[in-house]
């Protein structure tokens, strides 16, 4: 029997094991809180806590064929290493299939240019440099204890519940105007096939970027999500105006513009994208 284990059962892994479980896979995974734990072990998940601290796994990792990371590096390096490569090491049989959640912010600023995963990382941000650092251990421990590593560069998610239609009623959604400012998106549901696409065609070392067809501006898709839900959008606000008032990582989005390729996940594992672009996405999310 397949045995997915994900190191941060979140939103991604959520919707990968929404995938797998009608096909009789078993599902478990961890969370930071005894909250959530309690949350996802009432879903029907086995559920283990884990906060970046050692904790014995060895049990919990038992029969794993499959293993998702989804839980973040820190300024001490990336949690599961740390903790849990013995653990990893040990598994008999050995994981057919491990997965790793990067983001394309490890390219750095391109000016709004092409990247690919043949482009040389550039990382500018120490919170991308240290997810560079964590792609290179996870396929360094892959290539020396033969484990099929595959990294997965994230563009900015969303999906239910993580949207701007949501924040357009919330009222917390901004227009902001940057000249020249692009962004790659794509929605949780498109991850999680590229994700169950790459357990059925493994290969070990692949990197892929996972990210929809349609860079855009972010004020032209707020616009466009108000449109939709028949609303005026927020006034529009320049960059620089926006700058004084919005938060260290936000911002350090914006230091950023570059449109992410994502032909290979088309190629090499036939991914066929529910929401090529964010009209899609955005108008599949529409309350009924």
């Amino acid at each position: 029997m397949n045995r997915l284990f994900c190191f941060g059962l979140g939103y991604c892994a959520e919707a990968l094991a929404a995938r797998l479980r009608p096909k009789g896979w078993r599902i478990a995974g961890t969370a930071r809180t005894r909250e959530r734990v309690k949350a996802l072990a009432a879903h029907g998940y086995e559920s283990f806590q884990f906060d970046g601290r050692l904790a014995d796994f060895a049990s919990a990792l038992k029969n794993a064929t499959h293993v998702l990371i989804s839980a973040p590096p820190t300024v001490e390096g990336d949690p599961v290493l740390a903790r849990h490569v013995h653990d990893l090491s040990a598994l008999a049989p050995r994981p057919r299939w491990v997965g790793y959640l990067s983001t394309t912010g490890v390219y750095g600023d391109h000016q709004g240019a092409w990247v690919d995963e043949t482009t040389p990382v550039a990382p500018a941000s120490e919170r991308a440099k240290r997810r560079v650092a964590a792609e290179h251990a996870w396929l360094a421990w892959g290539a020396a204890v033969g484990v099929p590593v595959h990294i997965f560069r994230l563009a900015g998610i969303y999906g239910p519940g993580q949207n701007q239609l949501v924040t357009l009623r919330e009222g917390t959604a901004r227009r902001i105007v940057k000249p020249g400012q692009v962004f790659s998106r794509i929605h949780v549901d498109d991850i999680a096939a590229v994700l169950e696409a790459s357990i059925e065609r493994p290969h070990a070392g692949a990197i892929y970027n996972v990210c929809d067809d349609e860079p855009a501006p972010p004020h032209e898709v707020i616009e466009y999500a108000a449109g939709l839900l028949k609303m005026p959008p927020p006034p529009l606000e320049t960059f620089e105006e926006a700058a004084r008032s919005m938060s260290e990582m936000a911002l350090s989005f914006y230091t950023e513009s570059k449109r992410v390729k994502n032909g290979r996940i088309k190629t090499e594992l036939g991914v066929r994208l529910a929401y090529p672009t964010y009209r899609e996405g955005l108008q599949a999310l529409l309350p009924a």
